[in-house]
């Protein structure tokens, strides 16, 4: 699987790895690392623990939509700001948006090998997928 590594890194979100384990082993790295701050506490993460989070995710919603606003390479690392938007069992036609991300990625081997996240539940402003720098009154 060569490819370049900002492919790899929007490729793996756009994927259905979510419900599908397979994708995680296309992606990841043997001794993937994800260190996540998100907004209910820290968590440290190996593929095992990934897998079973996703797996989790793959049976409470449809579809796991990946919207990416930004795309950043810097020699084997990868930035990647985006928001995940659903389809849930009860309501598939719905697009939901659920939650805003930033993840740092170092890629080794042509994988995804140490992860760096934060995030941020949704909220209802309609300028924050789109806001680069955030506007003072």
């Amino acid at each position: 699987m060569s490819m370049d590594k900002k492919n790899l890194v929007k490729n793996f979100y756009e994927s259905d790895f979510y419900s599908n384990s397979d994708e995680l082993k296309k992606y990841f790295h043997p001794e993937v690392e994800i260190f996540w701050n998100s907004s209910s506490g820290f968590y440290k993460l190996d593929f095992q623990s990934f897998e079973k989070i996703s797996s989790e995710m793959g049976k409470s919603f449809e579809s796991l939509n990946c919207d990416i606003t930004h795309l950043l390479q810097e020699g084997d690392s990868v930035t990647i700001r985006f928001s995940y938007n659903v389809n849930t069992i009860e309501s598939p036609d719905e697009d939901i948006s659920i939650a805003h991300f930033i993840a740092i990625w170092e890629i080794k081997d042509e994988k995804l090998y140490k992860g760096y996240m934060i995030s941020q539940p949704e909220d209802d402003n309609p300028e924050n997928i789109f806001s680069f720098i955030p506007k003072k009154d």
